[in-house]
């Protein structure tokens, strides 16, 4: 059944768009990350306008985070007061974002841009899960224990003024760090319309220190709030949110995010997280084939 996207001006298959919400939401209840890194992209295969692409997944990731931020609240996973900085950050981060994708958008470079940065960002973290999955692999299969890393704060964080006391998290930090974490995650879900939590839940654990407990419930927190916040700002200066894309991918994330988590619980954690890599490696490899391509037409004309 093919339907009309308003706002990217194109007809699409809805099944096809639900099977593809239906496939990130599957990896995400499977892995526990969100999808919006891997949702743009494969809009963008498909043949979705990357600005539409970006602002609709930002869009899908607020729906599939309510859910799971209720869920850590009644088991009382999400640290408020370090939700609240991280928030603000990403708030004025988002704003900025606007700044630059409108911008960008008008010197015609948005695609380019997006694309870019999704090659890099995707390259280096998928590299990274890579080294500490094979290690972990490794080590399983010959028998011998992985050590737990300690838990800290990076020195840097140590060396900011200003101490709050964060006593859910176990933190007596300067505020300023979750503010530029904050900051720079709600920058990337302007542009890239990613939730941040592959990039934040890390940096929360190795630079931040904050206690496994509460990390993902925090992040889940602070990604509601900043994809709503990133919606709004879409909707008003871009006015790239489509919204029958958005409920059609929605509806096949709520779908596959419960089989995932069923699927998920078969598995050892170690092989989850390298399957995980290498689908992340294999995203940015297709999107770096697709900076490389030279197309069809070099000249268009468009209408703005």
């Amino acid at each position: 059944m093919d339907l009309y996207l308003p706002v990217a001006n194109l007809s699409v298959n809805a099944l096809v768009i639900v099977l593809l919400g239906a496939g990130v939401g599957f990896l995400s209840g499977m892995f526990g990350v969100g999808g919006g890194f891997l949702t743009t992209p494969l809009l963008i295969f498909y043949g979705i306008p990357p600005t539409v692409a970006a602002a609709s997944a930002a869009t899908q990731v607020t729906g599939s985070s309510v859910s799971g931020v209720i869920a850590h609240m009644r088991r009382g996973g999400v640290d408020f007061r370090m939700g609240a900085v991280l928030v603000v950050g990403g708030v004025i981060g988002s704003g900025v974002g606007a700044i630059l994708f409108r911008w960008l958008q008008s010197a015609g470079q948005i695609d380019t841009v997006i694309a870019l940065v999704y090659v890099i960002m995707l390259g280096s973290i998928g590299s990274l899960m890579a080294r500490e999955s094979l290690n972990a692999v490794l080590a399983l299969r010959s028998g011998e224990a992985v050590k737990p890393k300690k838990r800290r704060h990076h020195p840097l964080i140590a060396s900011l003024p200003m101490r709050w006391r964060f006593y859910r998290s176990g933190l007596y930090i300067s505020p300023f760090g979750p503010l530029i974490l904050g900051f720079v995650t709600g920058i990337l879900t302007m542009l890239l319309g990613v939730g941040g939590g592959f990039i934040m839940v890390p940096a929360m654990l190795y630079i931040l220190g904050m206690g496994t407990q509460v990390v993902v419930g925090t992040s889940l927190f602070q990604i509601l709030f900043v994809t709503m916040v990133t919606t709004m700002l879409h909707s008003v200066t871009t006015r790239a949110v489509d919204i029958v894309l958005a409920v059609l991918l929605l509806v096949g994330g709520v779908v596959g995010a419960q089989w995932g988590a069923r699927f998920a619980q078969k598995l050892r954690p170690e092989y989850l997280r390298l399957c995980l890599a290498a689908i992340v490696l294999l995203v940015a490899a297709r999107m770096a084939m697709g900076l490389g391509f030279r197309p069809d037409e070099i000249y268009s004309v468009q209408h703005l």
